[in-house]
This record gives C-alpha cells, sequence and structure tokens, in this order.
C-alpha cells in the first residue's frame, strides 16, 4: 500500500475534485464512498461520504486521518478507487491478494477547481465550466462550458446515466478491450457520454457501437465521432432482432427501445453473457394486448390503468427473468427521456456465467416457478420469456 500511500499524499489537497471507492467487498457494509475537499472555518478538511445503499453517512477528516482511512477500506473493504483532480485522474485495481495496480493519466485541459463550500449545489460527473466538446457540438453546451438554458434537462439525464455507468464501472474488466453496444441510439447523447467518461476520463479500452434504424441519424453520429477523434466509436443501421455483429459484448445499453425491441436487446444481452446491462423500456404494449383476469377485472376494465399496470408487470417480469438468468437486478428510477416519460431503468450485473436452465439452485428453480405461476395467473407470455427458454 506504500504507492497507494504516495498518490494520496499528492492528490489529497484543493486540487481534487473527487475519489471514489467501489467494488465493494462482501463484508463491507457500504455500496461505495466519496471523498471531496471542503473548507471548514477556513480549514482544508475531506468529507467522505458512506453509502449503504438507503443512507449517506459523513464525516470529515484532517488531510492524514483521510489517508488512513483509506489505506483501511482499499486493504479490507473496497476493490477499485477512481481519483479526479484538475489536472489528472488516477485509477487502483486492489487484488485479492493484496496487489495494488496505479494507472493516472493527466487531462488534456485543466478542470475547473472544486467548490469548497460546505453546502453546495450537487456536482455532476461532466461539471458545468468545463467545455465538453461533443455538449458543445451538440447544443448543450457553449464553447466557453456553461448550459444552454433549454437543454439543462438533457444535461441532467447525461449526467444521471453517467451516475449509472460510474457504479457499474467495478465489474468491468480491465487489461483488454471491451465491446459496449447501445441498442436503439437515436440522437447518440447517452452513447457520446459513455464513450467520452469510459475512454477520456478513466482510461478505459473501449469499442462503442451504437444501433438504431434511421440512417440519416446514424450517418450524423458517424460524422461527429470521426470529428471528435472517437476511433472506436461506430454507428450501423439495423434492426435490434437481427443484429449479429459481435460475438462477445461487455456492456449493453438500451434506453427507449420500444416495446419487445427491448426484450430482443435483453435477450442477446444474456446471449453475450454481458457483465452489465443498463436498460430503460418503453411502449410495454405486449402484455397490454394479453393480461387476462377474473379475480382483477374490476380494475382491468379502466383502460389507462390496465396500461399502466401492464407495463410495470411487463418491467418486473423482465427484471425476474434477468435475475434468473444469473444476474443481479436492480429496477432504479431514472430521468424522463425527451420522449417519453419512461423512467425506470432496469440494472443487472452477471454474477454467474449461465448457458443453460440446468444445475439451477433451489432458490433459483422457487423463483422460476412463482414467475410461471405469475404468467399463468394473469394468462401472459412475454417475449423475453419465449427468447431465453
Amino acid at each position: 500500500m506504500e504507492e497507494l500511500k504516495k498518490l494520496l499524499e499528492t492528490i489529497l489537497n484543493k486540487e481534487l475534485l473527487q475519489m471514489i471507492l467501489s467494488g465493494r467487498r462482501s463484508d463491507c457494509p457500504y455500496q461505495k464512498i466519496k471523498v471531496r475537499p471542503l473548507l471548514q472555518k477556513g480549514e482544508l478538511v475531506f468529507q467522505s461520504s458512506a453509502w449503504d445503499g438507503k443512507k449517506e453517512f459523513h464525516k470529515n477528516c484532517g488531510k492524514d486521518e483521510i489517508i488512513s482511512k483509506v489505506l483501511v477500506w482499499m486493504s479490507r473493504d473496497f476493490k477499485q478507487m477512481q481519483a479526479d483532480t484538475t489536472e489528472l485522474s488516477a485509477s487502483v485495481l486492489v487484488s485479492k491478494k493484496g496487489k495494488v495496480t496505479i494507472r493516472t493519466k493527466k487531462c488534456a485541459d485543466k478542470r475547473p477547481a472544486p467548490v469548497l463550500a460546505h453546502n453546495r449545489t450537487k456536482r455532476y460527473v461532466l461539471e458545468e465550466g468545463h467545455a465538453v466538446p461533443f455538449l458543445v457540438k451538440l447544443g448543450v453546451m457553449t464553447p466557453e462550458g456553461k448550459v444552454v438554458a433549454a437543454k439543462y434537462d438533457k444535461f441532467r439525464q447525461i449526467n444521471r446515466f453517467l451516475e449509472f455507468i460510474e457504479d457499474i464501472c467495478p465489474v468491468l474488466p480491465r487489461g483488454r478491450e471491451l465491446t459496449m453496444i447501445d441498442f436503439g441510439c437515436g440522437k447518440s447523447y447517452l452513447t457520446f457520454a459513455m464513450y467520452y467518461y469510459l475512454h477520456e476520463l478513466r482510461g478505459y479500452e473501449i469499442n462503442i457501437i451504437g444501433l438504431d434504424l434511421k440512417e440519416d441519424v446514424i450517418a450524423h453520429c458517424n460524422e461527429l465521432a470521426q470529428e471528435f477523434g472517437y476511433e472506436k466509436l461506430h454507428f450501423q443501421t439495423g434492426d435490434i432482432a437481427e443484429y449479429e455483429g459481435v460475438q462477445q459484448v461487455d456492456l449493453v445499453v438500451t434506453l427507449h427501445a420500444c416495446d419487445t425491441a427491448t426484450d430482443y436487446a435483453l435477450a442477446k444481452a444474456v446471449g453475450w453473457n454481458a457483465a452489465a446491462i443498463l436498460s430503460v423500456p418503453c411502449c410495454q404494449h405486449e402484455l397490454n394486448g394479453q393480461i387476462q383476469n377474473e379475480l382483477l377485472e374490476p380494475v382491468l376494465k379502466y383502460g389507462l390503468l390496465k396500461e399502466r399496470m401492464a407495463a410495470l408487470i411487463t418491467d418486473g417480469m423482465r427484471a425476474s427473468l434477468l435475475e434468473e438468468a444469473g444476474y443481479q437486478v436492480q429496477v432504479l428510477e431514472f430521468i424522463d427521456m425527451e420522449h417519453t416519460p419512461k423512467n425506470i431503468l432496469i440494472r443487472a450485473v452477471r454474477t454467474k456465467q449461465t448457458d443453460s436452465s440446468d444445475g439451477r439452485t433451489e432458490e433459483g428453480q422457487n423463483h422460476s416457478e412463482k414467475l410461471k405461476r405469475l404468467m399463468e395467473f394473469l394468462q401472459v407470455s412475454p417475449t423475453l420469456e419465449k427468447l431465453l427458454h
């Protein structure tokens, strides 16, 4: 840990933007810990924010104390640390045997200094005041780095998405090029954001493919990728259900893929044993036309209520089917997309490789039976269930 201690002594100052410890080990009560500098009665201290999944616990420490705490956390509780300062980014990995690997990357342009006030406005992954080339070109920022007022919701949405990406970074392999697909990428604000964050800021070697049916949109996105020098970001025209372009994918993103297009994207992710999946479904029509249940008829006779129930049941079944396929799944709140009020995000992280249903645990078999009974109760047959079985 001596090398890590030297790094901490160097970066723990007023130029630190934030430091995130993640990839918790089994006995750690916290999902992640963030550290940032702040001024308290004129003195520089460092605030640690430990998140346990429900609450955040804050503590302010001096430099020596926070160094001691971080060294303990990294030797005992966490596998990964990411630190960003105004001039560099550093990633730290700690193996099971305690081997520490540190990678640093200098920023092309110096980032704005952090806000050191105790009560401050929300800090975003991509900060206002620091011009990000693709955000400027897409009209979200001015060349001076100011967020365009009419695009502030888009700016918030991009940052919220990157927080989800940040959370899954610990499960993304290092040491090789990662392949990622954005199914139904559209204008690709979030695809560009994902590439910029993972490659430019975090130093991952990645190859990202954006897929969409609109040829003119895809052509424009490829032009922008070339303009920004994003050599491993490519856009293709195609249908999700028919896509066969790669053999292995590490991360599958599917945002607002309409109705059963989401199911085909999720099924392909499972088939690739993707390490992680981020999906914001929309237009869940399929089950709305299938649900029949005499007991629920007093409610289902109201079209609007039936539509909303069908949408929630659809996504609940998708989450359960992903769990059955070997993923740890969370259903989280996202930010409404531009053209749909749907704001549920399904985040799935692979916990084991599964090539068939053989060898399921007793718990897994019970889960499957319960899901089967639910489908029989509602008289539905979801596309994802048929694709995975």
